[in-house]
């Protein structure tokens, strides 16, 4: 049996962890991918009406662009929970280098509960989880719910499972490369939460004992892009005169990542987790 295989019936045996009634745990970990073919054309999908989401975090601020005509359900689920500030003080519970960032487990237990039964369809992934790509984790058919990953390196090895992009990173790709990833995988494969207990004690759980977990600060949406740069550099600057640094003089970068990244290996020593964005991202 190879790997790719093992990896995908132990996300099916996980997978029920956080689907079921009741019960509080949470299975959103995409599993540890291995390379993956080539894939061309996704410039020739159609990205409907796009808007753009500035998240700032513990690290800086980066850009994404939501593109509907990629992934329709998802990207307007992924509107309404930014209108709800539901990512607001989430953590990046799960940050693998090379693979993946993972986030989406409300810091308030009963937010979260909210939220754990309320599925979105799956939808087929028109284009590639490519680095800088943002997509649901899911524990399961039709298990999207609030759980989000992005793309570090090229996951396209995660497409026929169902991980459909909606969006991408255009500026501050830098940003989510910094997020704290020392605590690796999660339990109980690593050293990292347990999903149960990020769903039944919430922030508490993560402060206490995951410390240096970077967070989401905020979430808001913009309808264009130069709203939402504009917006990022007003917080630049506010930032540097709160230290005292000098303005830097130099426009933002407006360059998308580049869509081809060197195929993502598996990570030494790493066992498939309860999710997987690369072979079943899990959701709530």
């Amino acid at each position: 049996m190879t790997n790719h295989n093992a990896w995908v019936i132990a996300l099916l045996v996980l997978s029920a962890w956080g689907c079921g009634g009741g019960d509080t745990s949470l299975t959103n970990d995409p599993a540890v991918p291995t390379a993956g073919g080539a894939r061309d054309g996704d410039e020739d999908v159609p990205k409907g009406e796009t808007f753009y989401t500035l998240f700032k975090t513990s690290e800086g601020d980066f850009i994404i662009a939501v593109h509907p005509g990629w992934a329709p359900l998802g990207a307007e689920r992924f509107r309404e929970l930014v209108e709800t500030k539901y990512y607001d003080n989430c953590r990046f519970f799960r940050v693998l280098d090379g693979f993946m960032a993972q986030v989406g487990v409300n810091g308030d237990p009963a937010v979260s509960a909210k939220w754990r039964d309320q599925g979105i369809q799956d939808e087929p992934a028109k284009v590639s989880n490519q680095r800088g790509r943002v997509t649901y984790a899911k524990g399961g058919p039709n298990s999207r719910t609030t759980q989000i990953f992005f793309n570090y390196g090229d996951n396209r090895q995660l497409d026929p499972d169902g991980f459909a992009p909606f969006g991408e990173v255009i500026q501050g790709m830098d940003v989510l490369e910094k997020l704290y990833k020392d605590y690796g995988e999660g339990a109980p494969q690593g050293r990292g939460p347990r999903q149960d207990l990020i769903g039944s004690r919430g922030n508490e759980y993560l402060q206490s004992e995951f410390p240096e977990l970077d967070y989401i600060e905020s979430a808001r949406i913009f309808d264009t892009r130069e709203a939402a740069e504009a917006a990022m550099s007003e917080d630049a600057a506010s930032t540097e005169a709160a230290s005292g640094a000098v303005p830097s003089t130099e426009a933002p970068a407006t360059e998308t990542p580049a869509a081809e990244a060197p195929a993502t290996e598996a990570l030494a020593g790493e066992t498939p987790t309860t999710e997987s964005p690369a072979a079943e991202p899990k959701s709530n």
